[in-house]
């Protein structure tokens, strides 16, 4: 977690990438062995969320990083505000489009989260979230 968006450049095209070298090299230079730095460097690319997680540390890593989506609603409405000001150079035509495609994506999985945890304590709530916010901000 700690090397999770160590890089993290708005328009830069591979943070993940970028986050899980930089994590190998740190970790490498002070002595943790190659399979861990490896292990932690695939987990790290984990977090551009193009493929479920499967193993339970990696569920775990992803349903972390996915928390923020099942926050309560006015925590959730604040950091929509959040994500549209850390994008403001982004026409709002694209920046809505983009948007509702990544929430969108949410909303179509199965479980969002991927651990009994988190599917008990957040799912219902973000799937809320999710709906409130593309039924209102992003049609």
């Amino acid at each position: 977690m700690w090397f999770h968006d160590a890089v993290y450049e708005l328009s830069g095209p591979d943070n993940e990438g970028a986050s899980s070298q930089l994590a190998r090299q740190v970790l490498s230079a002070s002595g943790v062995t190659s399979e861990v730095c490896s292990r932690i460097a695939e987990l790290i690319l984990l977090t551009k969320h193009t493929a479920r997680p499967q193993t339970p540390d990696e569920q775990l890593l992803i349903d972390i990083d996915l928390a923020i989506l099942g926050a309560a609603s006015t925590r959730f409405a604040e950091y929509e505000c959040q994500i549209r000001e850390e994008y403001s150079y982004v026409p709002e035509e694209v920046f809505r489009e983009k948007r509702r495609d990544i929430l969108r994506s949410y909303v179509a999985r199965q479980n969002i989260y991927s651990g009994p945890h988190f599917q008990g304590s957040l799912e219902q709530q973000a799937r809320i979230n999710l709906s409130n916010s593309l039924g209102d901000c992003w049609v």
